[in-house]
């Protein structure tokens, strides 16, 4: 097990939040992190070129926080993926021990950081729990099935009297990373856009430390999501551009598989076609239509193209360029 050996220190954390057009959101997060005790050292917001009154809203919260606020609003949309890869490398230039990347539709419970923190003496890649929107508890596939390249949607959820599991996965709705595996792994990858850059990214830290998810409710969802309930689990709603990027994203995976050596064509295909059926029935089941096929095409067809790079590179460790 790897121990980060030193004593969790709040102001060594940075919260690093990716926004996009969603100002009644954000309003409920930072609100949320103004109640929060104790705090982190900073927070850094990136706004992926809002059009909406984010900026302002930002600004409103600066002197309200209690502690050091960076906007950083970018000239265009990078997705999910870039707005994550630039809020981490920001957290990173400010020096930040531990970063708690989150999306802007949740809210920190107001002990979250305090519960974090409690493990961080004893791991370096940490994932904590979150109540949905209805105040259930969210279930989050911690597993991944490494020779598919796909999540395991049935690990169990039950936790024993240890209070954490292993995971080989990850999820920017609550990652809390130690600098040091940032350093070694780089920065989220950007080229993803949307859709499998955490739990690559995840992954990546499970190959150098003991990742783990604890039994702790830190964060609560805001944002109601379109479900089908499936009884233990539920799959959600999705739109023509996650289609797209679940798709073509696989050849992103599969190109960071082939860097480390795990790359088995057979079993990485049958990952690919089971998530094309995946997406399918979550078109029939949730979304009552079978309009967006054309997007999961298009999606496999690029991807092709991305598998094929012969000068694709992985992101680079940040040791030589950053600290």
């Amino acid at each position: 097990m790897t121990t980060t050996s030193e004593p969790f220190l709040p102001a060594s954390a940075t919260i690093a939040v990716v926004t996009f057009n969603r100002s009644g959101l954000l309003t409920r997060l930072l609100s949320s992190i103004v109640r929060m005790d104790p705090k982190p050292g900073n927070v850094v917001i990136i706004d992926n070129a809002s059009t909406d009154d984010t900026t302002q809203l930002v600004e409103s919260f600066r002197e309200r926080l209690g502690t050091n606020l960076v906007y950083k609003r970018l000239d265009t949309n990078t997705g999910g993926s870039g707005g994550f890869s630039e809020g981490m490398r920001v957290a990173y230039d400010l020096g930040s021990e531990w970063i708690w990347l989150m999306d802007d539709d949740v809210e920190v419970l107001p002990d979250g950081l305090a519960r974090m923190g409690a493990w961080a003496p004893r791991f370096k890649s940490i994932q904590g729990r979150r109540y949905d929107y209805d105040g259930s508890e969210f279930y989050w596939q911690y597993r991944v099935a490494e020779p598919l390249g796909i999540p395991i949607p049935f690990a169990p959820s039950k936790f024993d009297s240890s209070g954490f599991k292993e995971m080989n996965s990850g999820c920017f709705e609550g990652m809390f990373i130690h600098r040091s595996i940032v350093q070694q792994i780089g920065l989220p990858d950007p080229r993803f856009f949307i859709y499998w850059d955490d739990q690559t990214y995840g992954w990546l830290a499970s190959r150098l430390t003991t990742s783990v998810i604890v039994d702790e409710f830190v964060l609560r969802r805001t944002r109601e999501i379109k479900q089908w309930d499936m009884g233990i689990r539920h799959m959600n709603a999705s739109s023509n551009a996650y289609r797209y990027y679940i798709m073509r994203n696989r050849a992103h995976i599969k190109q960071y598989y082939r860097v480390h050596g795990v790359y088995n064509p057979v079993l990485f295909g049958l990952g690919t076609t089971l998530t094309l059926l995946k997406e399918l029935i979550r078109l029939v089941a949730v979304e009552r239509t079978v309009r967006g096929t054309s997007n999961l095409v298009r999606g496999l067809r690029d991807g092709r193209k991305i598998a094929r790079d012969a000068s694709w590179k992985p992101m680079a460790p940040l040791a030589a360029s950053i600290d």
